[in-house]
């Protein structure tokens, strides 16, 4: 599958990492693409680089890894090349980067995922990879089962279960929650973000397997 990553940071460069070693051809990009030669050379020979529009014309699946207060923004401009395009979005709003926007985010209830489906209005959303951290999600890949849990919400049926497959490539255990909307139960400050959890874990921390 061609993966396009973009926002090449400690999230989408990890990943994109991940994907290209399971036998995937990933397009790494950020604003200064000459900047990401070691990743690309450490990523192995299914990896290239590229300008961002080049990596989201390149990708049948986008794993878009950008600070939460660029979303509107970058919807706004770049959002129609997206259409259609199944796009994994991991960023958090977080107060002290992003301000007013993140306050907004988090006092409303609504949760990330309903966002999103406004300022990428037409894409077919997946959140994804917003709960555990850089450096875990280095060392736990590919761990002996339980492997750690990755929740996953979409309103795109088929968006999901290329999602889970993926997050299966990547080394860990995809957990299917729900709608979009549903994102809010795994967003910042929930009972699963950033725990570590296995993905049985994640499923008894939000209902949806019995005890």
């Amino acid at each position: 599958m061609n993966i396009g990553i973009v926002g090449a940071g400690k999230i989408g460069g990890l990943i994109g990492t991940l994907w290209s070693q399971a036998g995937h051809d990933v397009m790494f990009s950020s604003r200064h693409p000459e900047t990401l030669t070691a990743l690309v050379a450490g990523a192995g020979r299914g990896a290239t680089r590229g300008a961002v529009d080049e990596a989201i014309a390149f990708g049948d699946v986008i794993l878009l890894s950008i600070p939460f207060k660029e979303l509107p923004t970058f919807g706004a401009t770049k959002g129609p090349a997206f259409r259609r395009k199944i796009v994994l979005e991991t960023s958090n709003p977080t107060l002290s980067r992003d301000g007013v926007l993140a306050e907004g985010v988090l006092e409303s209830g609504r949760g990330t995922g309903a966002y999103l489906r406004e300022w990428l209005p037409g894409v077919r959303l997946v959140r994804a990879f917003n709960t555990v951290w850089d450096k875990q999600l280095a060392s736990a890949a590919h761990r002996p089962q339980p492997r750690v849990g990755i929740p996953l919400a979409s309103d795109d049926e088929e968006a999901l279960r290329i999602a889970a497959e993926l997050v299966l490539d990547a080394g860990f255990d995809p957990v299917v929650v729900g709608g979009l909307d549903r994102a809010r139960e795994f967003d910042r400050g929930t009972a699963v973000y950033d725990t570590g959890m296995s993905g049985h874990e994640v499923r008894l921390g939000l209902g949806l397997i019995d005890r």
